[in-house]
């Protein structure tokens, strides 16, 4: 073969790869609080989760052949950094996101991308405002808050009859949605709160309000928020001598409450998913999220909202309103087990379980 022939064959080999399509990705941007304080360390369980998921679809041939990436979306946590972050995604050409994490920032995000027609899937933002709106690219891979505020107080109203009860909140949208489904189901069986007040997010000297529990001998408080705020109050109060028993919600599932309150978190009560890492079929992907750290259900949840996602996307196409269709249309399996939703995007029937805080760990209540 002489040189002018060998270069024909080449120029003919370049020309037809020029002219074959190139191999897309499909990105999911992946919005959680990479940054922020405390409410960071939940931000790195979601993307623990999500980055397994992402790297066990892509071992397996990705979607239809295509890879998965995923797009950090830092939005600390805050409404206005949501906004940003939302906006990013938009100007990258983003069409499907996982998160965002908490409620503040998934309402304000959701806003955006219902304007640019964009997907979103939390699997973790609990308020009921987010999928109320009417908005038909919204879903949540979780419960909401009058899901869970409604366990605890059916529970509070059961296993401390007699006791007096505060409801106190931290002024989010988180919390004070808590707060308020905790409130209403509490009257429904017949309990008035001895006490209702609130903190500030952010807030370090709770002295005020561990004296007034203190005063008003409460021995039951209900606390709508997030671990930082919690585990801070939890310690101030063990500090002064009062020995009352906190219940939260899923806010105060990660190792970082402990740290802040120490050994007087002991018996601190909270509503959460079931414990994923207990099942076993959830075993494998558990081995898998243990080389990187020590997972909780916000770890698994995201892998299975990945999950989710990935397989609509497969069935469905590109395309978010038909990606949307097929998500009301089907059951999904995941690692946690089955995902269904309902109209507005919401997850039909979430399982809560309580539990409770003891030597560092967390564990369903034996009460």
């Amino acid at each position: 073969m002489n040189a002018m022939t060998k270069l024909m064959l080449s120029a003919c080999a370049a020309a037809l790869l020029a002219a074959a399509p190139a191999r897309a990705d499909v990105t999911f941007a992946l919005g959680i609080p990479a940054t922020g304080g405390q409410i960071a360390a939940i931000g790195a369980q979601a993307r623990l989760g999500a980055e397994a998921a992402v790297k066990a679809i892509n071992d397996k041939g990705g979607i239809k052949g295509e890879k998965l990436v995923l797009e950090i979306a830092d939005d600390q946590c805050d409404p206005k950094s949501a906004v940003s972050a939302a906006n990013q995604v938009v100007s990258k050409g983003i069409r499907f996101v996982v998160g965002h994490l908490c409620s503040g920032a998934s309402i304000a995000a959701s806003g955006v991308y219902d304007e640019e027609g964009i997907l979103m899937m939390t699997a973790s933002a609990t308020s009921p405002e987010l999928t109320e709106r009417g908005m038909k690219l919204v879903f949540r891979a979780c419960g909401r808050d009058d899901q869970q505020g409604v366990v605890a107080a059916k529970f509070i109203a059961d296993k401390f009859k007699g006791k007096k009860v505060a409801i106190v909140h931290d002024k989010q949208v988180y919390g004070q949605g808590l707060a308020e489904a905790a409130k209403k189901t509490l009257a429904d069986a017949g309990v008035t709160p001895a006490y209702e007040g609130s903190v500030n997010a952010g807030e370090r000297d709770f002295s005020a309000l561990v004296a007034r529990l203190k005063q008003e001998g409460i021995d039951i408080v209900y606390y709508g928020g997030y671990h930082t705020e919690l585990g801070l109050i939890v310690r101030q109060a063990r500090q002064a001598g009062l020995e009352t028993r906190f219940v939260g919600a899923d806010g105060l599932a990660t190792n970082e409450f402990w740290s802040i309150a120490g050994e007087g978190g002991a018996g601190t009560l909270f509503t959460f998913s079931a414990d994923v890492k207990a099942k076993p079929s959830a075993q494998s992907v558990y081995e898998e999220l243990k080389k990187k750290g020590e997972p909780d259900n916000f770890a698994f949840y995201y892998y299975a909202a990945v999950q989710t996602l990935a397989d609509a996307v497969a069935r469905a196409g590109k395309e978010p309103e038909a990606v949307a269709a097929d998500l009301r249309a089907n059951g999904f399996e995941t690692v946690v087990g089955t995902f269904r939703f309902d109209a507005k995007g919401d997850l039909i029937d979430p399982e809560y379980v309580i539990f409770e805080w003891r030597d560092g760990a967390y564990a369903p209540t034996k009460l």
